[in-house]
């Protein structure tokens, strides 16, 4: 397997331009004599396969939800990044550029980086002409807040609700597209396998998850824009049916898998409750922008929060990073909460929580202000803990939010299956060790309305794909695996549901392979894994058939794969011995227990080709460049 970033030339500043310009087109009029698959109908695959019909091109484009606007993009709900500097405090391009690459830790391509914070700008125009409601100030200019690990307010907002409105607002591009015949909708649809003919992605594998039908659908390109594969934590703030099928699948076929072990843990969720609890609720990190966190002085201290004079509080996160506050970076705000925890100082049932009191705010603002700004989360917060954050501070604990790693692609977001193309959280490419808030909606908006539509017409020109019909011998092969592998799932005959194997699995990748891991940590769980897969195998059970609507079916196929998943991360933060953004292994941390990095042994992307079953995976190396920003120990102090 080669690695070919395919990163052009030239200043950083000109290469998505010169870039566009080298690229080969595709005539208006040939457009239509192409099709392209596109997977995934949230921000990043709806914004593509609407584009895409757009320009032309004959689009499928397929949901597991029954419609696209059930996607996860909805529960995004801060804001979306944009260089704007509406605000005049400073803000321009490269320090969108700066902060990014800096909160993702120096483990980023800096080109990828670039472009899309140049395109941040394009983002809030394409969305403002689509009708998005983005907040605006008296005068009628749209608004803007901050957001962690960034010291000026980029951070475009619909109160606490952007996710929904920019998926709306895509939604409504998407319903053109199908109304005009553009776009063809597979609703109620599951990818099961990628289609690989002559070394090229050709087209899929489904399985109708209404009537249990397993169908190839065949095209000239592939698009994967699928989310992230946080979900192999069990508890996660992703919706339940979100899973990592469809990348899990292509990376078997070939499709190498980036940075594995960067996974985010969003430092503003609400606690664990109790064992029945099956996902978390994120709690905007908008939020942070007025409510200030903090925890008593005093370890054990069980007095309600609003009996804890002033000066027996800790806000730890204004006393350790003085210059972001409570606006420090998700990872950091994580392990400062976990870590005053540790020291017995949490709060709530259990210990594990922290607080974030809007108190001072509302004294400065007024109650009617924060309410216009967050008034729908606090509705929220109060209908899942029965309490009143207007009257108490909120209780927030970290639980896993993001993943930063995912099918390694170039600058043209190609995976190393030619013709198969990956955009959105689905790929690994904008957000290095670490993602920072409000960036997700940004980048895969950028991939979705300005990027690929251009990079998917470079391929199409430039390799001129012949017909392939359902006969091909490599088609057949690829559903005779699905059927197999469906079949095998149904006759286990075991005791064992789908479920309690991944509740089980997330409790061992948590422990071991969450917000802290050592070395010990992950070789047993590199033990326990292969075991728990073995016994998953023997002992599941899936009443039901294949031919028919069958949710214990999905779910088994989507642990299946969750399994082999989760060894491949612990695998990838054994390997990289050292300490980025939201890979914290204890060995390596500096004295006062921040993130260690080696930049002298790993400064580079970790792509992983699959081997074959039972077999080790393959490690690649893409080294990293920093011609633009200077390598530097990462500070919020």
């Amino acid at each position: 397997m080669e690695l070919r970033a395919r990163i052009p030339s030239g200043p950083i500043e000109r290469k998505w331009e010169k870039h566009r310009f080298d690229m080969k087109l595709v005539n208006p009029a040939n457009k239509r004599r192409y099709s392209v698959i596109v997977v995934g109908t949230g921000l990043a695959g709806g914004a593509a396969a609407a584009s895409l019909s757009e320009l032309g091109y004959r689009v499928k484009a397929f949901c597991f939800q029954d419609s696209p606007r059930r996607a996860h993009s909805i529960a995004a709900q801060g804001g979306i990044n944009a260089a704007k500097n509406y605000q005049n405090d400073g803000d321009s391009i490269y320090r969108l550029f700066y902060d990014t690459v800096k909160g993702g830790d120096f483990r980023a391509r800096e080109a990828n980086v670039y472009r899309l914070a140049e395109l941040s700008v394009r983002i809030i125009d394409q969305c403002v002409a689509q009708g998005v409601p983005f907040a605006r100030e008296y005068g009628g200019l749209l608004a803007n807040r901050s957001f962690g690990g960034a010291q000026v307010s980029r951070t475009f907002y619909a109160r606490g609700q952007t996710g929904q409105q920019l998926l709306l607002g895509c939604y409504q591009a998407l319903e053109k597209e199908i109304a005009k015949g553009g776009v063809t909708m597979y609703p109620r649809t599951e990818m099961l396998d990628v289609i690989v003919v002559n070394g090229r992605a050709r087209g899929i594998v489904t399985r109708n998850m209404v009537t249990g039908a397993i169908e190839a659908h065949l095209a000239d390109a592939v698009v994967l824009g699928t989310g992230g594969y946080g979900n192999v934590f069990y508890l996660s703030t992703n919706a339940k049916g979100s899973n990592a099928t469809a990348i899990w699948r292509a990376y078997r076929r070939g499709a190498a898998f980036a940075n594995p072990c960067y996974t985010q843990i969003h430092p503003t969720c609400i606690p664990v409750s109790g064992d029945y609890q099956s996902k978390l609720t994120l709690m905007s990190e908008s939020l942070r922008n007025d409510g200030r966190v903090w925890v008593p002085k005093r370890s054990g201290d069980t007095r309600a929060p609003n009996d804890i004079a002033e000066g027996e509080r800790d806000y730890y996160l204004e006393r350790k990073y003085p210059s972001f506050g409570n606006l420090s970076p998700r990872d950091i705000a994580s392990r400062a909460a976990k870590e005053v925890c540790d020291e017995g100082r949490g709060v709530g049932p259990g210990g594990r929580g922290v607080y974030l009191d809007f108190s001072d705010a509302i004294k400065r603002l007024g109650a009617e202000r924060i309410a216009e700004r967050y008034g729908n989360l606090f509705e929220m917060y109060e209908r899942i803990t029965d309490e009143n954050p207007y009257e108490v501070p909120m209780r927030i604990y970290p639980a896993v939010h993001y993943t930063m790693g995912g099918l390694w692609v170039d600058y043209n977001l190609m995976s190393t299956i030619p013709g198969l193309h990956v955009i959105g959280e689905a790929n690994f490419s904008d957000h290095g060790a670490n993602r920072l808030g409000a960036s997700a909606l940004m980048q895969g908006l950028a991939d979705g309305y300005f990027i690929i539509p251009l990079t998917i017409g470079d391929y199409l020109a430039s390799s001129k794909p012949e017909p392939v019909g359902e006969d091909h011998q490599d088609v057949r092969a690829t559903l005779a695996a699905v059927r197999e592998r469906t079949r095998r799932l149904t006759s286990i005959g075991g005791k064992r549901s789908a479920t309690s194997f991944h509740r089980e699995l997330g409790k061992i990748v948590w422990e071991y392979c969450g917000m802290a891991r050592n070395s010990e940590g992950l070789r047993k769980a590199l033990q326990l894994i292969p075991e728990l897969r073995d016994e998953f195998w023997s002992d599941l059970y899936v009443p039901g058939t294949g031919e028919e609507l069958n949710q214990e079916l999905e779910r088994a196929g989507r642990v299946a794969d969750f399994l082999e998943l989760a060894e491949l991360m612990c695998i990838d933060a054994l390997d990289r011995e050292e300490s980025c953004g939201a890979h914290f292994r204890i060995e390596h941390q500096t004295p006062d227990g921040e993130a260690l990095r080696h930049d002298d042994r790993f400064a580079y992307v970790a792509a992983w080709e699959f081997a074959g079953d039972g077999k080790p995976p393959i490690l690649h190396k893409e080294p990293l460049a920093f011609e633009n920003v200077a390598l530097a120990t990462r500070s919020y102090r």
